[in-house]
């Protein structure tokens, strides 16, 4: 068994950017020359998110709409009175969708569905730079 540890840099664009991260991933499975296994995709901090989705553009909209109706940012977090820093909304929406997310992989390819990628969710009122961490467990 093998243990590859890799990152994934990436500057988001701020509160609802949704980031297409499958093909970054792909690439450090593809580097670690193993065929099969799982990879584990986790972003470090607590305004970001990673899941799958269908990535197009009606989806890419209608994910961070959902996410608005179901924690809006203009009523009041507790949070917000703790740090005064506005972003309750980002943190309730974050800890729904999740830091984490493991994919298998087989003959070296992500065993993801045709329509399926993986994706990170900028959930912080404002651009970020954000570094995921991908753990590449396998043979």
């Amino acid at each position: 068994m093998t243990v590859v540890t890799k990152y994934v840099q990436l500057a988001s664009k701020g509160e609802g950017d949704v980031v297409d991260i499958t093909g970054r991933v792909q690439r450090c499975v593809d580097e670690t020359g193993l065929g099969r296994g799982i990879v584990a995709i986790f972003v470090s901090g607590s305004t970001g998110a990673v899941t799958t989705m269908e990535y197009e553009p009606g989806l890419v909209r209608d994910l961070p709409e959902m996410l608005e109706r179901v924690a809006p940012r203009d009523r009041a977090y507790a949070h917000q009175e703790t740090w005064n820093d506005d972003n309750g909304h980002s943190h309730v929406k974050a800890s729904l969708i999740g830091p984490s997310l493991v994919v298998p992989f087989v003959d070296g390819k992500l065993t993801l569905g045709t329509w399926q990628q993986i994706v990170f969710l900028e959930l912080d009122i404002r651009p970020r730079s954000r570094r995921i961490v991908l753990q590449v467990t396998g043979q």
